[in-house]
C-alpha cells in the first residue's frame, strides 16, 4: 500500500496537502490522524501541527494498466494504452509498433492478456469489473472477418449440402459466428468439443 505522512495547521490542510501531492480526490485515500494540532501556550509556545497518514486506495483500472506496462517492460516493447470506460468496465486499446507479438495467432495472446488483466483489476474492486483489451481495434477487424467467414461458409453448406466444422475458437469468437447466422433461413450453428478445442459447426436446418 502507498502511504505518506503529511502535516498542516489543521487536519483539513494536512489532508489537502497530501491529496495535492498525489493528485487524487479524497475518496481515493484512507485517513489516519496521527496527531491533533495544538495551539500551545498562549497560542505562541509549543504549538504543534496536525500530522496525518494517508493511504492510497488502489484504483482497479490503474492497477491493471500498471500490470500491463510491467509486462511490456519485461518484453522490451514500447506500447501505449488508451483507456475508455464504458457501462460494464473499460476498454484498453493498445498502440505501438510491436503489437503483433501481443495479439498472437488469431488474437490468442491478446485473449490471454485480457484474462490476466481482468484478474488483476477484480482483485482491487468490490464489484465485478470487465476490461476489454484491444490492439488498434484488432477485435473489431477480427469480428468483421468472422462475420464474412460465417456468411461464406453458410453459402458453401447450402451449395454442398454438407456441414462445415470450423477451427477451434474462443467463446467470444464462437458467439460472433452464432450471432451472425442465428436468423439464417437455411443453416443453423452449434458448438461441439471441449475447451480449448471447442468448435462451431454450420449445418443445414
Amino acid at each position: 500500500m502507498k502511504k505518506i505522512v503529511v502535516t498542516g495547521k489543521t487536519i483539513e490542510s494536512a489532508v489537502n496537502s497530501g491529496l495535492l501531492q498525489w493528485q487524487v480526490s479524497e475518496d481515493r485515500v484512507k485517513i489516519n490522524i496521527l496527531e491533533q494540532p495544538s495551539r500551545g501556550l498562549f497560542g505562541l509556545f509549543g504549538s504543534r501541527e496536525a500530522k496525518v497518514e494517508l493511504e492510497l486506495i488502489p484504483d482497479a483500472f490503474e492497477e491493471a494498466a500498471l500490470f500491463l506496462q510491467e509486462i511490456f517492460r519485461t518484453m522490451k516493447v514500447t506500447i501505449t494504452i488508451d483507456q475508455r470506460k464504458d457501462k460494464e468496465g473499460a476498454i484498453f486499446n493498445m498502440s505501438g509498433s510491436e503489437l503483433g507479438i501481443l495479439i498472437g495467432k488469431r488474437g490468442q495472446t491478446l485473449d490471454a492478456l485480457q484474462y490476466l488483466v481482468n484478474i488483476v483489476a477484480n482483485r482491487y474492486s468490490d464489484s465485478h469489473l470487465r476490461i476489454i483489451l484491444d490492439a488498434e481495434n484488432f477485435r473489431e477487424r477480427r469480428r468483421k472477418t468472422l462475420e464474412e467467414l460465417a456468411s461464406r461458409l453458410a453459402s458453401r453448406v447450402i451449395k454442398t449440402k454438407k456441414e462445415v466444422i470450423l477451427e477451434p475458437m474462443s467463446s467470444q469468437e464462437r458467439k460472433v459466428i452464432h450471432f451472425e447466422l442465428q436468423d439464417h433461413p437455411v443453416v443453423k450453428t452449434y458448438s461441439k468439443g471441449e475447451e480449448p478445442n471447442r468448435r462451431v459447426v454450420i449445418a443445414l436446418k
